[in-house]
């Protein structure tokens, strides 16, 4: 014979936001760590003794190089934020079963 049924368990996922990693020092080092390496890449094609075509198309690629590094960083770290919202809600999901489960329950 079984009891009256349990009340529903409402199980909230946490709320604390995802922390940021880095600091505003660190971020401030990688901008002004990229903007020193561009600017010398500049300085070095413009100073090439070459012809300008030469030069046009190492700039051309030196910036093609950098769109594609930044949506590679950009996939990488979207697909990471992915993971973590579904790791999140697996784990709700095992919170919300170990709340709902009674051990006392015959099977």
């Amino acid at each position: 014979m079984r009891g009256p049924p349990h009340p529903p368990i409402l199980v909230r996922m946490s709320e604390t936001p995802v922390k940021q990693q880095s600091t505003a020092a660190f971020y401030g080092q990688a901008v002004a760590s990229f903007a020193v390496a561009m600017a010398a890449t500049a300085v070095g094609i413009f100073q090439l003794s070459a012809d300008a075509w030469v030069r046009g198309f190492l700039a051309i690629s030196v910036l093609y190089l950098v769109t594609s590094a930044f949506t590679l960083a950009k996939v990488i770290r979207d697909r990471q934020e992915a993971g973590q919202i579904v790791s999140r809600v697996d784990q709700a999901r095992v919170d919300k079963l170990l709340a709902a489960h009674d051990p006392f329950e015959k099977l």
